[in-house]
């Protein structure tokens, strides 16, 4: 089968290629995924798990991309509570094979159903960045109604969903980004936003919840921000800086099969829209890693047509 895979660490992006690679091996309480849309993280190239596997051993050539869409193809040994035929989104392993190629294969409880009226393209935009978003402010963030949460990168995809999440909670959100965001994060309803380029970011005020995106100076800057009993959650790097009255938290998403059916519902009840960038074929997906590239929402491939 097609997929984009990578051999090379060394050669970063460069060593990225749509090749034939065999069709995934179906495990016990797997499911194998024909995809129709995939999402990826650009720092993959960077994660351990790129290039090894849960025991260390090195697994290239690797095929990343970890946010899927498409059609249940096969079901594993003990499988249940999903069928051949059946419509899905969900998260790929970090230490198997990912969602950039035309087939592969999941662990059952990280898929969720997708109704039939929601689109791959973007339900492939939920499952890292709601799930992200959700888990920051409501698991670690502890999040509350009447509260004020300063979201950086707010015309991301786990900023732009963090904003509506947040907002729909009752909390006051302060978004950041560079000067052309700042249309968008209005557009998401943002109570205010700082242009980290030209805004003095000391200026927003205490804050009990930060979200941050971005990590190094920006993490350094946002911690005094932070009132007595509130907290600093990263998903950049464990955090070198904490609030001085309050919490720092450093996570990586985990999947959730009942969260991410609840944020399919939301997208289909118009209570929440991920934000889809740049929609390129399996063909063009090396050039979306590439270093220092920076795109609007959440670029997603598109594998296969229809479903």
């Amino acid at each position: 089968m097609q997929a984009v895979a990578v051999r090379d660490r060394a050669a970063g992006v460069e060593g990225m290629s749509l090749t034939e690679v065999p069709y995934p091996h179906l495990a016990e309480n797997d499911v194998i995924v024909r995809v129709h849309a995939a999402g990826f993280t650009p720092g993959e190239l960077a994660w351990p798990g790129t290039w090894t596997d849960r025991a260390g051993r090195d697994r290239t050539p690797s095929v990343p991309g970890h946010e899927l869409s498409g059609v249940v193809a096969e079901l594993g040994y003990g499988t249940t509570g999903l069928s051949v035929g059946q419509r899905v989104l969900g998260l790929a392993d970090w230490t198997r094979d990912g969602s950039l190629a035309e087939y592969t294969a999941v662990e059952a409880r990280n898929l969720a159903p997708l109704p039939a009226d929601v689109d791959h393209t973007a339900a492939a935009a939920l499952p890292i960045s709601g799930l992200t978003a959700w888990q920051a402010l409501f698991d670690h963030g502890r999040l509350t109604a009447g509260q004020t949460v300063l979201v950086h990168g707010v015309a991301g995809g786990v900023g732009s969903i963090a904003v509506q999440l947040a907002r729909e909670a009752g909390a006051r959100v302060i978004g950041t980004g560079r000067a052309g965001d700042r249309d968008t994060a209005v557009g998401l309803g943002v109570d205010a936003f700082v242009d980290l380029q030209a805004d003095r970011l000391e200026g927003v005020g205490e804050v009990d919840l930060v979200l941050d995106v971005i990590g190094g100076e920006v993490q350094e800057r946002s911690a005094p921000l932070v009132r007595a009993g509130g907290t600093l959650v990263t998903i950049a790097s464990p955090p070198e800086v904490r609030p001085r009255d309050g919490r720092a938290v450093f996570f990586v998403v985990e999947p959730d099969r009942a969260r991410l059916a609840d944020l399919v519902q939301r997208l289909r009840d118009g209570r929440l829209k991920p934000i889809v960038g740049e929609v390129r074929a399996l063909t063009e997906a090396p050039a979306a890693f590439a270093p220092g590239r920076r795109a609007r929402g959440k670029t997603i491939v598109r594998v296969m047509d229809g479903g």
